[in-house]
């Protein structure tokens, strides 16, 4: 899978992934001499390291470079949003660098590939599937489905109508689709769409195209995809018993 970033320090470099998710400071944060983390297990040396941000003084910058000539520097680093003080530390101690990456989608034990020179990164071990949502709304509720206990994917978890992109398909043919193959409810064009969002499942990112119907006074009929449905009114809608990404859906279409 590749994440298209901006390139910050140039070079090129792959390595185990190690992970923080908070902004994180140099100083006080990894010693410099060992490359041992003080706010998290593990060790910097030879990894790539993904955090969202720098803060902290501008020591940190230098912070980096002591692990470059102790040998425990990290082979690369990544940002969600990179600032001067890392960055600076990166230029000067050679350490390919790349932001404007969801480092949430990387997790410990990834195995990364970082170019800085061309500003992206690779997960070597995940795949990514364009799947749909598609929210099915009647009289101020929304269609939920009940996925069985051995499904593939999110096992025993309450969905919107979803599904994979087959081959040649467009992201809306792909919805009417398995709309059709899921309730039997005939769609047409979407009323609304949202951004795509991501989510993260074992060696899975699933790229998540959401649409919304408008439907008629209509009951779904079920296929063996799904066990049960129910009909949620939009205010009680809950991550609570659902797959990932729920509450990104419900932001683009009805908590704005």
């Amino acid at each position: 899978m590749i994440m298209k970033g901006r390139a910050i320090s140039p070079g090129y470099a792959e390595g185990e992934a190690i992970t923080y998710n908070e902004a994180f400071s140099f100083l006080g944060g990894v010693d410099g001499k060992t490359g041992d983390f003080v706010v998290r297990d593990g060790n910097i040396t030879g990894k790539v390291y993904l955090f969202p941000a720098g803060k902290g003084s501008t020591v940190g910058s230098y912070v980096v470079y002591d692990l470059k000539v102790q040998g425990h520097a990290p082979a690369a680093l990544v940002n969600r949003s990179a600032e001067t003080i890392v960055t600076t530390g990166a230029v000067i101690s050679s350490v390919p660098m790349v932001d404007g990456i969801d480092v949430s989608l990387v997790r410990d034990g990834d195995i990364v590939a970082v170019d800085g020179n061309k500003g992206y990164i690779e997960l070597k071990n995940v795949n990514l599937i364009d799947i749909v949502s598609a929210l099915l709304v009647k009289d101020g509720k929304v269609l939920e489905l009940h996925r069985p206990e051995k499904c593939r994917s999110f096992p025993g978890k309450w969905s919107f109508v979803s599904g994979k992109r087959e081959k040649g398909e467009s992201m809306e043919e792909t919805a009417r689709r398995e709309v059709m193959e899921e309730t039997k409810i005939e769609v047409s064009y979407p009323d609304e769409t949202a951004e795509v969002f991501f989510v993260r499942e074992n060696d899975t990112v699933f790229a998540v195209h959401t649409f919304l119907y408008n439907v008629g006074d209509v009951e779904p009929v079920l296929n063996e995809e799904n066990t049960e449905y129910r009909w949620v009114p939009i205010d009680e809608i809950s991550s609570e018993g659902m797959v990932d990404g729920v509450e990104n859906a419900m932001k683009a279409f009805f908590r704005k």
